[in-house]
């Protein structure tokens, strides 16, 4: 019995791509966890041949992934904290937002978008279900509500100026009642922005590994402007961003509020041009997928026939999709270092490669590291001069620190 489209309804007959049973990428295991069972959720992503939303089946539901102890806090890069500053300044003059004005951001995380909005002395509000990030937040004196978010929340809260969703609408398994709920969140000359990886890019990067349990869907501009319409709101302006690999920028109003930018008839031309609600858009997917875990085991295996040491760095959830994808185990990789001490000292889920600190780097004689986190490569490279690193997305590259 096919899944049914989480927009539509429609059954999913369509596969995208299968990158076989994985655990939660987020779910890291303490050393007592590793002597139990460890649950695994199919990684088979779908698409809707009437919506054309790329989706996952909702295997775990929400409270299952993101839960009291998520390890995930956005602070951790300082790139994406000066990514959500400049958004702060922009936002500000944009919509010209000052002590009279409420801002609430969903899935606000540990305040790193927020603190800029109450350095500016604007109201705020920080939507977040995960304690741990929530707690985070409000140690940075800024309010925050522990709640999923959809209508039933924004039914009890003031009408917001700006409403703001950096990478959660991808996360959200009943993406109609959160988009629904933003609708009902703004007031009536409000605005919400909403970034999100871009599925276009997803596919001309061979990004496979930001497909992930956490990540239901994987979105087009085209599809957002569908479902947003459903809630009774409209794409006003849309912005190309490089983060996470190319990132749209949404900004919705509420219908009729506002005419469109010339922007957005660009993005959906390019869309249309690259076959994004056609079959064969995904075609070679799996394809380009298998190609870039084969080099990247081949890279690993001959530096352990030469002696050579590899190790990772970031222990982020895209990943946890490739090394388990790829099978890779801590006789490959021994170790991956991450500046979050909330991950430091557990163990990777699937592969449970122990997770250490920068600062153990120096001692482990690494002849290269794996950036898990290819994204970030430029930050890192600045953070680890004269240091060989290598990335396998979309297919493997040496990189060389502090260049």
């Amino acid at each position: 019995m096919p899944y049914p489209c989480r927009h539509c309804g429609s059954p999913l007959t369509e596969e995208v791509i299968d990158l076989g049973h994985q655990p939660p990428s987020n779910a890291y295991l303490t050393a007592e966890q590793l002597l139990g069972p460890e649950i695994t959720y199919p990684l088979k992503v779908h698409v809707c041949t009437h919506c054309w939303l790329v989706q996952l089946p909702a295997h775990a539901a929400a409270e299952e992934l993101f839960t009291a102890d998520y390890a995930y806090f956005s602070s951790t890069s300082s790139s994406w904290c000066a990514h959500a500053e400049r958004f702060v300044l922009a936002a500000t003059e944009r919509l010209q937002l000052g002590p009279q004005s409420l801002v609430v951001e969903l899935a606000s995380n540990d305040g790193y978008l927020l603190q800029y909005v109450q350095q500016r002395g604007i109201p705020c509000l920080g939507i977040e279900p995960t304690r741990a990030t929530a707690e985070a937040a409000r140690a940075k004196g800024i309010e925050t509500i522990e709640r999923f978010f959809g209508v039933a929340l924004a039914s009890q809260l003031e009408p917001a100026d700006l409403v703001v969703a950096n990478n959660v609408l991808a996360h959200v398994p009943n993406i109609n009642d959160f988009v629904a709920g933003i609708g009902r969140l703004l007031k009536p000359t409000g605005r919400a922005s909403i970034e999100f990886p871009h599925l276009l890019r997803l596919l001309a990067g061979n990004q496979f590994d930001t497909i992930y349990h956490e990540h239901y869907s994987y979105l087009s501009l085209r599809v957002v402007q569908r479902i947003a319409a459903k809630a009774g709101l409209a794409v006003v302006d849309v912005e190309e961003l490089s983060t996470h690999g190319g990132s749209l920028r949404v900004w919705l109003g509420h219908q009729g509020a506002a005419e469109p930018t010339a922007v957005v008839a660009t993005v959906l031309a390019a869309e249309a041009a690259a076959g994004l609600e056609t079959l064969a858009a995904y075609a070679g997917f799996q394809q380009r997928a298998e190609a870039a875990k084969h080099s990247l085991l081949e890279f690993l295996l001959e530096a352990k026939r030469e002696g050579r040491r590899v190790l990772g760095y970031g222990a982020a959830a895209k990943g946890n999709t490739l090394l388990n994808y790829a099978g890779i185990k801590p006789d490959l990789l021994p170790a991956v270092a991450d500046r979050a001490s909330s991950k430091q000292g557990k163990f990777l889920p699937g592969s449970h490669i122990p997770v250490i600190s920068p600062e153990q780097l120096a001692t482990e004689a690494a002849d290269a590291l794996l950036v898990l986190p290819w994204n970030l490569i430029e930050e890192l490279r600045q953070q680890l001069p004269n240091t060989q690193l290598v990335t396998a997305i979309p297919e493997l590259r040496h990189w060389q620190g502090g260049q």
